[in-house]
């Protein structure tokens, strides 16, 4: 990827920036809807509540829908060692952690799309 990005707010800046944040949140739904996640977020949904909702979503998902939870970075494509490296003193720090893994791989799949398949 051409930046590396630390956080979740660099990197939903960034996207709004390269004007790809819309693809973004196109890519998290369908991958949501491919991991059968019944959850949809709107097209105009604002950075600050995509990542708050996907936060909450992930939190609830590990605490009452596990087998769900591994389908969706499955689906995701989540790097496996990057979860098994987190280190979170609870769920609440462990979901927002991988809040930014599952962002950030949604991104990845649209920058390379973008800058990649054009046609």
């Amino acid at each position: 990827m051409a930046i590396e990005v630390k956080d979740t707010g660099s990197l939903l800046k960034l996207a709004h920036r390269e004007k790809l944040y819309d693809k973004l949140v196109v890519q998290l739904n369908k991958d949501l809807s491919l991991a059968n996640v019944e959850v949809v977020f709107d097209n105009d949904i604002r950075p600050i509540h995509l990542k708050q909702e996907l936060h909450e979503l992930l939190f609830k998902l590990i605490n009452e829908r596990f087998a769900d939870y591994l389908n969706l970075l499955y689906i995701v494509d989540v790097p496996e060692q990057q979860i098994k490296e987190l280190e979170g003193p609870d769920i609440v720090l462990l979901s927002e952690q991988v809040t930014f893994l599952v962002l950030k791989r949604e991104w990845q799949k649209v920058w390379y799309k973008n800058s990649y398949c054009k046609p």
